[in-house]
């Protein structure tokens, strides 16, 4: 299978000027610390039906750490690199350094979990810029795209935290 390179994102100020942004803010039932657990952990975001996710860094992790992401049964390939980790503020950040689908220049996903006196607040900010001869069609589909996978993500989060 072919792998594409996308460029870097180094920066937290592309989840604010990226093209195509989808941000959520999640209020849950639960602690800051479970929620920061299920994205941290061996299998991250196990609860979301449409990922497989696994680290190939080895713990501890932190700025730089990768993983590896499939989509809808591995339709859809990303390798990612972390390039903000902080444990204290539950927040961390990454980019798609490759993807075997060449439809994007830029990805990242940003993530932020604060306790709450009812539970926690997960933030999860989706950022992307298409390539030049794909920007139209996905801003065009950038509403079914949003429905089909994104809200998808945010319902199966929802559910899992929900008991």
């Amino acid at each position: 299978m072919p792998w594409f390179k996308l460029s870097p994102v180094t920066d937290e100020r592309f989840f604010d000027t990226a093209p195509i942004r989808f941000d959520y803010e999640m209020h849950l039932p639960v602690s800051a610390d479970e929620v920061w657990a299920g994205l941290t952990a061996d299998r991250p975001l196990g609860w979301c039906k449409m990922l497989s996710v696994r680290y190939t860094s080895p713990r501890p992790f932190g700025v730089g750490t990768k993983r590896e992401v499939g989509v809808q049964f591995n339709m859809a390939r990303m390798k990612e690199h972390f390039f903000i980790w902080d444990e204290a503020k539950r927040c961390h950040a990454f980019y798609v350094e490759e993807s075997n689908a060449p439809l994007l220049d830029k990805f990242a996903e940003y993530y932020e979990v604060t306790p709450t006196d009812n539970g926690c607040v997960f933030v999860w900010r989706f950022a992307m810029q298409a390539k030049p001869g794909v920007a139209t069609v996905l801003g065009l589909s950038k509403g079914l795209v949003k429905k089909l996978v994104f809200d998808r993500l945010i319902s199966d989060t929802e559910k899992c935290f929900r008991r």
